[in-house]
């Protein structure tokens, strides 16, 4: 047991370096490419941020864990929404933009209800991947084309501000982008089959699992940078990163993870879904009163993230 508490905090560790490490190279060399801020900011920091979630589900899907597959996703969807976003709101109110409300919000609810539909019709099959993937591809043109029509100097400060500055040689970049990816692989695979061990030792379930060790510990470092952030009274970007982290986690990930091997769930319920679907639902009105997420809001999320865990817990 002591072994594979050490194993899963090694696990989330290496994920965390990885995922710098990736991110790092890839924007340095990206800049050298001749990549705008704005591109860089929308696409490789943003899937860097999200590269510990895709890798876990691709390696549980592989492994034929469909449940830790999902409930990766799930989980870190109300996760961002009820942990990430409380707690940002508590030691600092939100700004929201108007371009998260109109767009982005509206999106990120069709896709979670979305995936309760194509969960309770069938497995998430190789086709149902593709179109996943393709959904997220059109997200990303779209929502690339809109930024470069409306960037405000605020926004482009804010993508400017979050990525790594030039590295001294392309080599160092190949070698952050390798080195990171290593790293991401080694850390899914000890996070993987420690949570799977402390599971049955506790005589839990692999979803319940996924749901919430899992999908809190690849959450780790958003969590970490909004709390940073809103130390440093700078939380605007949040809100826009958790809503463009959750699109992705279900267009993304669980594309990229039924592509690789289709995922049929046993242990994610309908109460799980439907928990995801009402964390997106409710932060939209939240974030529309004022145009600002509150202290007594981000409260009332973290509030809810409790409920669902006591729920959770058998």
């Amino acid at each position: 047991m002591i072994w594979n508490t050490f194993l899963l905090l090694i696990g989330l560790a290496t994920l965390t370096l990885g995922a710098e490490g990736l991110v790092r190279g890839s924007s340095s060399l990206a800049i050298r490419i001749g990549l705008t801020p704005l591109i860089i900011g929308l696409t490789i920091v943003a899937f860097g941020t999200s590269a510990p979630e895709l890798v876990v589900s691709l390696t549980a899907s592989l492994g034929n864990q469909s449940d830790i597959a999902i409930g990766n996703v799930v989980g870190s969807n109300i996760f961002n929404i009820g942990i990430i976003l409380g707690i940002t709101a508590l030691l600092c109110p939100i700004r929201i933009s108007f371009q998260v409300i109109k767009l982005d919000g509206p999106i990120m609810v069709a896709a979670s209800i979305l995936l309760v539909f194509l969960i309770m019709h069938g497995p998430l099959s190789r086709p149902v991947g593709f179109l996943l993937f393709g959904c997220l591809i059109a997200y990303i043109g779209f929502t690339i084309r809109m930024a470069k029509k409306e960037a405000s100097s605020d926004m482009g400060q804010s993508l400017q501000d979050g990525i790594p500055s030039l590295s001294k040689s392309p080599l160092l970049d190949l070698a952050f982008i390798i080195v990171g990816l290593l790293l991401l692989v080694a850390g899914s695979r000890f996070l993987v089959v420690s949570a799977v061990a402390i599971a049955r030792h506790f005589g839990l379930s692999e979803a319940i699992i996924g749901l919430t060790i899992i999908a809190a510990g690849t959450s780790m470092p958003e969590l970490a940078t909004s709390i940073v952030a809103a130390i440093r009274h700078q939380p605007d970007i949040a809100v826009g990163n958790v809503v463009g982290s959750n699109i992705f986690n279900i267009f993304g990930i669980l594309g990229a993870a039924s592509m690789a091997s289709p995922l049929a769930p046993k242990g994610i319920t309908h109460l799980d879904l439907w928990v995801m679907v009402a964390f997106s639902i409710a932060l939209m009105p939240l974030m529309y009163t004022g145009l600002k997420l509150q202290r007594w809001e981000g409260g009332f999320l973290l509030l809810g993230y409790g409920v669902y865990l006591w729920m959770l817990w058998p």
